[in-house]
This record gives C-alpha cells, sequence and structure tokens, in this order.
C-alpha cells in the first residue's frame, strides 16, 4: 500500500515549491550544523564536561535526529514532485518522529530538574547529578519516548485501511493517518489522547515545579548581581521550554470550533523544523560559556591557520 502526502498549504505553484525547497534545505542545514556543531564544541571543551552540557548535548543529538526523520522525505517530495510513500515507511517515520518528539519534552524537564538541583542546592549538585544518574534520566527520557511511539505504532496494527490513500499532512502523524483508517479508531484516539495528555502534563508539571522553586531561591538572593547570574543559567533553557511547550500547546491546547487541518499544518513545521533549528542558536547566543567556547575554537583554528 502507497499512500501520497497532500502537502495542501505549500501549494502548487512550481515557483512556490522551488521557494519552499531553498527555504526548508536551509533550515535543515542550519539545524545539522548548529546541532552537530553544539554537541562537538561539548565533547571538545573541558570546561562543558558538566550535567548541563552533558543534557544539552543530548538534546542537540535529538533535534537532529527528529528533524532528519521529516526533512530529507519532505525536501525530496519537492525536488521530484512525487509525494508518494509506502504504508510500511509512513509508520517507520511515525515510530521514529514519536520517539524523539516524546524524547525532546522528557529532556526539557530533565534540563530544568538540573537547573533546579544547581541553584536550590548548590553544595550538593555534584552528588545529586553523577553521571550514572544523568545517563539514567536521559534513558529514562527515550524509553518513554520509545514506549509512547511503540504504543501508538502497534495499535495501528488491528487497523483496516481502504478509503482514500491521501494524508492531509506532510509527514506521517498519528491524526492524519487515523482518518484513513476504515476501522474503529476509539482506542487510538483514546491512546493518543491519554498517552499525550500524561507525558505532556508530566513533564510539564515538572518544569513548572522546577522553576517556581528556582523562582522561590533568586528571590532570597540579596544581591542583584547574584540573582542576574542564577536567572541567566536558566535564560537559555527557559526559552527553548517556553517556545516548545508554547507551540505545542497552541497547536493542540484550542476549541475544537478553532481548529484548521491548515493552520496544524503551519504549526507543525515549526515543531519539527523551525524548533530543532532555533535550539543550538539559543543557547549559543544567549550563553556565556558557549559563547566563550566559541570562541576560544575559533582563535585555536586562527592561530593554526
Amino acid at each position: 500500500m502507497h499512500l501520497q502526502e497532500h502537502h495542501g498549504i505549500f501549494g502548487d505553484n512550481v515557483e512556490l515549491k522551488v521557494a519552499l525547497f531553498v527555504l526548508f534545505l536551509v533550515i535543515y542545514a542550519i539545524t545539522l550544523v548548529g546541532n552537530l556543531g553544539m554537541i562537538f564544541l561539548i565533547q571538545i571543551t573541558p570546561q562543558l564536561h558538566t550535567p548541563m552540557y552533558f543534557f544539552l548535548s543530548c538534546l542537540s543529538f535529538v533535534d537532529a535526529c527528529y528533524s532528519s526523520v521529516i526533512a530529507p522525505k519532505m525536501l525530496i517530495s519537492f525536488l521530484v514532485g512525487r509525494q508518494t510513500i509506502s504504508f510500511s515507511a509512513c509508520i517507520v517515520q511515525h515510530l521514529f518522529f514519536g520517539v524523539f518528539i516524546t524524547t525532546e519534552g522528557g529532556l526539557l524537564s530533565v534540563m530544568a530538574y538540573d537547573r533546579y538541583v544547581a541553584i536550590v542546592n548548590p553544595l550538593l549538585y555534584t552528588v545529586a547529578m553523577s553521571k550514572r544518574r544523568c545517563v539514567g534520566l536521559v534513558t529514562g527520557s527515550l524509553v518513554g519516548g520509545l514506549i509512547n511511539s511503540l504504543t501508538h505504532t502497534i495499535s495501528f496494527g488491528r487497523l483496516s485501511f481502504c478509503r482514500s490513500n491521501v494524508i492531509s499532512h506532510f509527514f506521517c502523524d498519528v491524526p492524519p493517518l487515523l482518518k484513513l483508517s476504515c476501522s474503529d479508531t476509539s482506542m487510538n484516539e483514546l491512546l493518543l489522547l491519554t498517552f499525550s495528555a500524561v507525558i505532556a502534563m508530566a513533564t510539564f508539571l515538572i518544569v513548572i515545579l522546577s522553576y517556581a522553586f528556582i523562582a522561590v531561591a533568586i528571590l532570597r538572593i540579596c544581591s542583584a548581581a547574584g540573582r542576574q547570574k542564577a536567572f541567566s543559567t536558566c535564560a537559555s533553557h527557559l526559552t527553548a521550554v517556553t517556545i516548545f511547550y508554547g507551540t505545542l500547546g497552541f497547536n493542540y491546547i484550542q476549541p475544537s470550533s478553532q481548529y484548521s487541518v491548515e493552520q496544524e499544518k503551519v504549526v507543525s513545521v515549526f515543531y519539527t523544523l523551525v524548533i530543532p533549528m532555533l535550539n543550538p542558536l539559543i543557547y549559543s547566543l544567549r550563553n556565556k560559556e558557549v559563547k566563550g567556547a566559541v570562541r576560544r575554537v575559533i582563535e585555536i583554528k586562527h592561530l593554526s591557520c
């Protein structure tokens, strides 16, 4: 069975498709260079060998991966004008995207917890955030993503697909796939609602509670310089969290009367392609340690020349 992806919102005009191909190619290239560059920078800079930057390197890896699940197929569709995908390839795409997008949310909550420990209990930070615990937290996020994605993927096995083979989307997400089925999809919809709500609420609650305790701790700091320094260590992560959850919230937490398929596609482009590009830029532009590491690498390369 082959499925046809309906890009819809991207239009059928050839000149527009060429412009969009170039735009998304540039976005994807920046995403790969930015995220892989961040991982490389953290690996070669001893000053960045801390739990916070270990989590950041993991976040960069996930961003590069889940962007790569979507972007290449979409770019090829624009380039060759053929927008078909086999059902098995569609399921695989959905499986990996589900793993990485869920892991992203988990990592952002882990990074919030890391900032909480660093600011509220700085004397216990090295003990509380040991290498073993850091690896365990990242592994837990990945396992959670795998369980979530596998649950939805396996549930597709009980469905029959006998209607139109046109997916009203630019990638294989759960809602457009369910619309193609001629089976009863109520169980799948219940699983989607339950898992999405539980995972989103759990990770977001960790972020909210962590920053609530951080805010209280910062307000107790006597000096303005101390408060500024404490807040600066959270600024980049807080920006990334706001963009990620704000986008997902705008996409999913809205009245059904205001739901628009075309609007959902636009927002999906943002969290599948734009956010993975923005994260390394946010952390490099708003983080003094990362900017310092970049400056040292540039100086070393300049001296070697």
